[in-house]
């Protein structure tokens, strides 16, 4: 049996946003830094465009007085068509650190661009995250939207992060936020696709499922008003890593929460789901200390 599906009612979700001690008041005190505008990706590596070197930026948000803490790479929404990096609120002062991510975007740029980026992304993070303190052992992958499809895609499709020689096993946790779970409504589009038209092919997470994937947190607002479908993809995914053999797959729907009003207690949920999975690791980081 697996852990059986939870869906908070909004007073549920009230108590949670009440009672959740996410970290410590010391980790809370510490002093944190944000490095803008850090270009992750390489000229040696991959011939620039102009627009690669205006969106193939991260911003590093950290915290300069801990070691050996988590690191969240966090991808925006925008149906892979708009957004910008930005630091969530809710996720700073907590004992982590946060790299907020842009990437290019259609029409501009064409599938498998998007993909590309974020796995460059989170490559840059493997490769760089031990500088600034962080171990690079706990890192983890979350998104909003079409930020949550790039990180179901990532942590499944071993592909992306294979070409920069990292395994996608070696992801801490996989946190997506109402992600597309069959191929995006974008990538159909480049395809002439209509909207309505769901497909599952290889640029879908579904497509991926495997038993060996990093832990995945499956978290979408309520059903009733969620995107049409996606809580129904995202309850398939979730069940069908089960059938697979996956042992840490979990989904909340959150009652009473829109696509975009869910990000909030989302975050709540993603902070102890990061403290659920240090206290397993026989590492020294600083949110085992709670």
């Amino acid at each position: 049996m697996g852990r059986r599906l939870i869906r908070p009612t909004l007073f549920l979700i009230a108590l949670l946003l009440i009672n959740l001690q996410p970290v410590p008041a010391q980790e809370q005190k510490a002093d944190y830094k944000t490095i803008p505008e850090i270009s992750y990706r390489s000229g040696i590596q991959t011939p620039q465009t102009d627009y690669m070197r205006e969106r193939c930026k991260l911003d590093l948000y950290y915290p300069t007085s801990i070691k050996n803490y988590p690191t969240v790479v966090w991808f925006h929404g925008g149906g892979l068509k708009g957004g910008k990096k930005s630091v969530p609120d809710e996720l700073k002062e907590q004992g982590i650190a946060i790299v907020a991510v842009n990437y290019r975007l259609y029409p501009k740029a064409k599938k498998p661009a998007y993909l590309e980026d974020a796995a460059a992304a989170v490559a840059w993070t493997f490769q760089n995250i031990a500088n600034f303190g962080g171990d690079p052992k706990l890192i983890f992958v979350a998104g909003h939207s079409a930020g949550g499809y790039l990180t179901s895609m990532l942590g499944l499709d071993k592909r992306w992060l294979a070409t920069h020689k990292i395994d996608a096993n070696d992801i801490a946790g996989l946190i997506p936020y109402s992600g597309h779970c069959i191929t995006h409504m974008t990538v159909r589009e480049e395809m002439g696709i209509p909207r309505n038209q769901p497909i599952i092919d290889d640029m879908a997470p579904l497509f991926h499922a495997r038993k060996e994937a990093p832990p995945i947190l499956l978290i979408t607002g309520d059903r009733n008003l969620e995107f049409p479908t996606r809580y129904e993809e995202n309850a398939y995914l979730n069940r069908l890593l089960k059938v697979v053999g996956h042992k840490q797959t979990q989904l909340f729907e959150l009652d009473g929460f829109t696509h975009n009003t869910m990000r909030k207690p989302g975050h709540q949920l993603l902070i102890e789901e990061i403290k659920r999975i240090v206290a397993k690791k026989p590492i020294a980081s600083p949110l085992q200390k709670n």
